[in-house]
C-alpha cells in the first residue's frame, strides 16, 4: 500500500506539472508497445479534476486522444512492417500465406467487433491494433471502434478517480471490480454479436 500510495502521489504530481500534455503522452505509451498501465494515469487525473485543478472534460478528451494516437501508432507499425515480415518470414513460424489471407477475411468481416472487444480486455487492449494493421483493416472503421472502446475505458477510470475524491486508497479495490466488469461486457458484446450472425445465417438459409 505504501508503494501504491507513493506511485499515485508521483503520478498526481507529474500529471499536475505536465498537464493535459502529460495525460496524452502517458496514454499514448499505454496504448502502444510500452507497458504503462492506464490504471495509474486516468484515476489520478480524475482526482485532480475533483480537486478543481484540471477540467474533467479536458482530462477525458486528453486520455481518449492519447489512447487513439497510441493505437494508430501500433496500427501504422503493423501495416508498414508487420505484414511484410510475416509474408517473408512467417513460414519459419508456421504462418502461411493462406493463414494471413484468412486473417484478412476475418478482420474484413469482424474487425470492428474484434477491435471493440479487444479494447475492453486487459493486455489484449494494447496489442489489438497489431492484427488489425497486419490485416489492413479499414482505417476509418478501426479508428471509430478504437475510439468507442478506448473512450469507455478512459471514462470509467477517470470517473473512478473523480468520484473517489480524497479516498484514493480505495482505488485498488475498485479497479478490480472495473476490470472484471469490462471483461464481462466484452463477453456479452461478443456473445450478442455471435447470436446476430447466427440469426442472419438462419434467415439466409430460409
Amino acid at each position: 500500500m505504501h508503494i501504491i500510495s507513493a506511485v499515485t502521489a508521483w503520478l498526481v504530481d507529474t500529471i499536475g506539472r505536465m498537464g493535459y500534455t502529460g495525460i496524452i503522452s502517458l496514454m499514448f505509451l499505454e496504448s502502444s508497445f510500452f507497458p504503462f498501465p492506464s490504471e495509474v494515469v486516468m484515476p489520478p487525473a480524475g482526482y485532480l479534476a475533483w480537486k478543481g485543478e484540471m477540467s474533467l472534460t479536458l482530462v477525458l478528451l486528453s486520455g481518449i486522444a492519447g489512447s487513439i494516437l497510441g493505437a494508430l501508432f501500433n496500427y501504422w507499425i503493423a501495416v508498414k512492417l508487420g505484414r511484410p515480415l510475416l509474408v517473408k518470414y512467417g513460414k519459419y513460424f508456421f504462418i502461411s500465406n493462406e493463414s494471413i489471407e484468412k486473417a484478412d477475411k476475418f478482420f474484413s468481416k469482424h474487425g470492428h467487433v474484434s477491435t471493440l472487444v479487444g479494447r475492453l480486455l486487459p493486455v489484449i487492449r494494447q496489442y489489438i491494433s497489431l492484427p488489425a494493421g497486419i490485416a489492413r483493416m479499414p482505417l476509418s472503421t478501426f479508428t471509430i471502434f478504437t475510439t468507442i472502446g478506448a473512450g469507455a475505458w478512459v471514462v470509467v477510470l477517470t470517473l473512478a478517480g473523480y468520484m473517489l475524491g480524497e479516498h484514493q486508497d480505495l482505488l485498488k479495490e475498485y479497479l478490480h471490480v472495473i476490470t472484471l466488469s469490462c471483461i464481462a461486457l466484452a463477453v456479452i458484446i461478443a456473445a450478442v454479436y455471435m447470436m446476430i450472425l447466427r440469426h442472419r445465417k438462419q434467415s439466409e438459409k430460409s
